[in-house]
């Protein structure tokens, strides 16, 4: 078993079998790769809205990569434990993108840029008070897909991809269903904390240092992505009170989009923030959940405000 490190000088920007392996390891090895974040370095801890309003279209986020994985088939299941993950930078930042996340242009018509502050690396501070617990994790782990040509990094896939799973964190496994010789896998996009939902879509997005321990499962068949974690979900935000919203209707979306315009009226109103401002914490530290799914015609999305961010 040895250790291996991937720095973060070259990237790549789609899911694309095609693409030459940068590495290639046995199963049992670990490897450190260095990470950039999703914007690919465009930001810095003094840009504004007006840098982020300037800024060109969405290319795909830069991923380290791939690595080979020897003996890994089709068929096989890639076991990856999440060792390490801590930022390589002291600031974050959170992009509010008119027309994308869970609420329309019409909510948010104009770019907005959140920097928070990483520098004592254990938590994102934006002012207010304001200190969201880092708990950081890579936003995008996945492996090659067994379709040619190029794929986009934007959704999720059979193949993992970008999951932005809040609780891919150190001390979880997760297993990818291998549709590729060797899986190819890549990964990218770390945050430093994020809710359940990410729901401007983006979270404390940050350059990162993570460390992975790979593993062929050859008797284990998956279709899609499954994880373990070590201990309880959300532990470092779980520890209070919460401020909870809710809403209702025959649909999730729609419900889920009218518990976070209640959640951001709550934060403009009780805790001082602007309303782009509580649109990105809504983002970095609210949970959403589907409270009940079986009276029909009615379900009830609920959105989890941890108050202890506020010190």
């Amino acid at each position: 078993m040895k250790s291996h490190t991937l720095d973060a000088s070259q990237v790549h920007y789609e899911w694309n079998n095609a693409i030459p392996p940068r590495l290639e390891i046995e199963p049992g090895d670990t490897v450190v790769f260095d990470t950039r974040d999703a914007a690919d370095g465009y930001y810095t801890k003094r840009s504004t809205s007006a840098d982020a309003e300037a800024k060109g279209p969405f290319r795909g986020h830069p991923l380290t990569g791939p690595v080979k994985v020897r003996g890994a088939r089709p068929g096989d299941t890639l076991a990856i434990e999440i060792v390490e993950v801590k930022p390589r930078e002291d600031f974050g930042w959170t992009h509010i993108r008119p027309g994308r996340g869970l609420l329309p242009e019409e909510d948010f018509p104009k770019s907005f840029l959140q920097v928070w502050d990483l520098s004592d690396r254990t938590h994102a501070r934006m002012g207010h008070g304001i200190a969201v617990p880092l708990d950081p994790f890579p936003g995008v782990m996945g492996v090659a897909l067994d379709q040619p040509g190029g794929h986009s990094t934007m959704p999720p896939r059979k193949n993992g991809g970008n999951m932005d799973i809040k609780q891919l964190t150190a001390g979880t496994t997760l297993w990818l269903p291998v549709w590729t010789e060797g899986a190819l896998f890549s990964i990218g996009d770390a945050h430093g904390a994020q809710g359940d939902g990410e729901v401007c879509v983006t979270a404390v997005e940050m350059t990162a240092q993570i460390t992975l321990r790979f593993d062929v499962a050859s008797s284990r068949r998956l279709h899609e992505p499954q994880f373990r974690t070590r201990g309880p979900v959300g532990a470092r935000t779980n520890v209070g009170p919460h401020f909870v919203t809710t809403a209702h209707g025959p649909e999730l979306f729609p419900a889920a989009q009218q518990s976070i315009r209640y959640m951001i009226d709550h934060l403009v109103s009780e805790r001082g923030l602007s309303r782009e401002e509580a649109y990105a914490l809504c983002s970095v530290a609210v949970d959403l959940r589907i409270s009940e799914i079986v009276d029909a015609p009615n379900w009830i999305v609920s959105a989890f405000l941890p108050e202890s961010i506020f010190v």
